[in-house]
């Protein structure tokens, strides 16, 4: 476990867990969800019909609807949420700093927990297409149960491969907030998603100088980004590994990426549009 007490700040997270459009009973399974991630993980442009239908067939209802009222387990703030605020918070270190230094003012995201499904500005979001931002409200919208799936796909579901997903996010809201989110094109996407990458191993280094990582830890990062390759989810899905179809990279690329941004938190190793 980091050592996360050694960080104080705190961002603006919204629990909204056990307030969705009604439960997803089931889920998708493993398969379904390798299927998914291989569109959409990690993804910064979801569409938001398709984020909206999907919602309605699973819970069978209109996807606007709240129940409005939080089961007693989720009330007040757990551990997860402060672990969550407290990671949100340190990017925002991170990232204030490196716009002051720019002569500019950063821009802080909002992060929303939620379980099975919810509202956004992109359309609504659902457990199944993973930790994602939503560019029209700034918005990281994130379902920790995700996390044992990314497991059973080879990754690591321990506490610092959690910060690094909330990482690769901001890295989205940067990139958001300075005119740099492209998703038009496969080529596009992933530079966009690399990019990402390379954004949250600058947050690693900063929180490393800190002390906050304990020996080794930084690898559960690593395996993350190496279990949402594109050719590792295509191998995943039994299909054939086609570079010519890849939005987010490869395993490779993507560990690549996040070493670059954690060598030295220099913004000029993660220029990839």
């Amino acid at each position: 476990m980091a050592l996360w007490d050694k960080l104080g700040s705190v961002g603006n997270v919204e629990d909204r867990r056990g307030l969705g459009a009604g439960a997803i009973g089931g889920g998708l399974g493993i398969a379904g969800v390798v299927i998914t991630l291989a569109l959409n993980y990690f993804g910064i442009a979801v569409d938001p019909s398709l984020v909206t239908n999907t919602l309605n067939q699973l819970t069978g209802g209109d996807a606007s609807q709240q129940t409005g009222v939080q089961p007693e387990e989720f009330r007040g703030q757990d551990d997860y949420e402060k672990f969550a605020a407290t990671v949100l918070g340190s990017t925002n270190d991170t990232w204030r700093d490196i716009f002051s230094q720019n002569g500019e003012t950063y821009q802080e995201p909002k992060l929303v927990l939620f379980r099975g499904g919810t509202q956004s500005a992109c359309g609504g979001a659902v457990s199944q297409v993973g930790p994602h931002y939503c560019p029209a409200d700034s918005t990281i919208y994130l379902d920790e149960t995700f996390f044992e799936e990314l497991k059973a796909l080879g990754g690591s579901s321990e506490d610092v491969a959690q910060a690094y997903v909330i990482a690769h996010e901001v890295g989205h809201h940067v990139q958001n907030i300075s005119g740099q989110l492209a998703s038009g094109t496969n080529e596009e996407s992933v530079a966009t998603e690399l990019q990402a990458d390379c954004y949250a191993g600058i947050w690693a280094y900063s929180v490393k100088r800190l002390g906050v990582f304990e020996e080794n830890e930084i690898q559960e990062a690593l395996d993350a980004a190496a279990a949402v390759g594109d050719d590792r989810i295509q191998k995943q899905t039994g299909q054939r590994v086609n570079p010519e179809s890849w939005t987010h990279g490869s395993s490779e690329q993507r560990v690549a990426a996040f070493k670059a941004g954690y060598a030295n938190g220099s913004v000029s190793s993660c220029q990839y549009n």
